[in-house]
């Protein structure tokens, strides 16, 4: 297939499915990270353009203004190539550098917060607070405001699409991570339509607020909602079933679990996901095909999460994890077995 423009390149990612031994599931992978962004953000970002161009509020030449911890941001960077506008990031130190790096190779101005900040705390209500101001100041801009764009949630009616065709339209449960809420809200919703008896389950990092529970710092990127900070209107709870919190060692450990044991490089907030989507499995709470989108890969995070000696300053390894893992996922039988480990499959 001959495609046009790098957009048409969006979706269509493929799905690994992974058996999981002495229960009633599977877990399915959406393969995000192949998106040409490297996330699951590409699709809403270059919905969120397109709406503010038809809609007339962006005009041809405009700029557009974001707070992003980066993944949004390369794919608005993209959108903004595609379309001839300019971008601007909002960023703060909480970002990956490495996703720092790709906006400025796309062309994206990025201008970082000011001020004293901890190493695990999210700078996001001075994000926003910057890029609204930017946006007030500059001809012609537009502030995207994920948080509350209601085409956050409407970029993934193909994902959800997708998901039910590849799945053969039998989809038990889908686990994501809940940021702003626009994914989460999207895919639950569509699924919901699809199935009612879908349950979906969102997960925040310990330490946000969004299922109400007391705020304090994390390292996880681009996920939650931290203290300080109000939940994004886009966010529907009415659509998520179940609402559970990960900690970082539990989703950096699974990453790189994941990464050692089935040669697949995820984030570590698809780390935290994933962690969970096997404990509920285990605990009898999903069952069926069990969808988790790997919203963003771990080659973004190759000097943190993949980095032993980072996470040993900040005392995020754990090495209990493993070995649970390895016991949900029947590790010890598959490495006795001379047939396939985990039965894994493409579709």
């Amino acid at each position: 297939m001959i495609l046009n423009k790098v957009s048409d390149l969006i979706g269509n990612t493929p799905m690994l499915a992974i058996d999981v031994p002495d229960s009633n599931a599977r877990l399915l992978l959406k393969i995000e990270k192949n998106n040409p962004g490297g996330s699951i953000k590409d699709r809403m970002a270059r919905n969120m353009v397109l709406a503010a161009l038809k809609s007339g509020r962006l005009k041809p030449g405009g700029v557009v203004v974001e707070s992003s911890s980066g993944n949004t941001g390369i794919g608005l960077a993209m959108a903004a190539v595609e379309f001839g506008l300019h971008f601007i990031a909002v960023v703060d130190h909480h970002a990956a550098q490495d996703k720092i790096a790709v906006m400025k190779a796309l062309g994206a101005d990025i201008r970082f917060v000011k001020g004293s900040y901890r190493e695990d705390e999210v700078a996001v209500v001075e994000r926003q607070r910057l890029a609204a101001e930017l946006a007030s100041e500059i001809p012609g801009a537009v502030f995207m405001n994920q948080s509350d764009n209601a085409a956050n949630a409407g970029g993934y009616s193909d994902f959800v699409r997708e998901t039910i065709a590849q799945a053969n339209g039998v989809i038990g449960a889908y686990v994501g991570c809940v940021g702003t809420g626009g994914s989460m809200t999207g895919i639950a919703r569509g699924l919901k339509v699809h199935n009612p008896d879908t349950v979906t389950v969102g997960v925040e990092p310990a330490g946000s607020i969004v299922f109400g529970h007391p705020g304090y710092p994390y390292y996880q990127s681009g996920t939650g909602t931290p203290a300080g900070d109000t939940v994004g209107l886009v966010l529907d709870y009415s659509c998520i079933d179940l609402g559970v919190q990960v900690t970082d060692a539990q989703a950096f450990e699974t990453a790189r679990y994941i990464a050692r044991n089935l040669a697949l490089l995820v984030g570590g907030s698809t780390g935290g996901a994933i962690y969970k989507a096997l404990e509920l499995i285990h605990k009898g709470v999903l069952t069926g095909n069990v969808v988790v989108p790997v919203a963003d890969g771990g080659e973004k995070y190759l000097h943190t999460v993949f980095n032993e000696q980072w996470l040993q300053e900040r005392d995020l390894i754990d090495p209990g994890i493993a070995p649970q893992l390895d016991a949900w996922l029947g590790k010890t039988q598959w490495l006795e077995s001379v047939s396939a480990p985990l039965q894994l499959s493409v579709a």
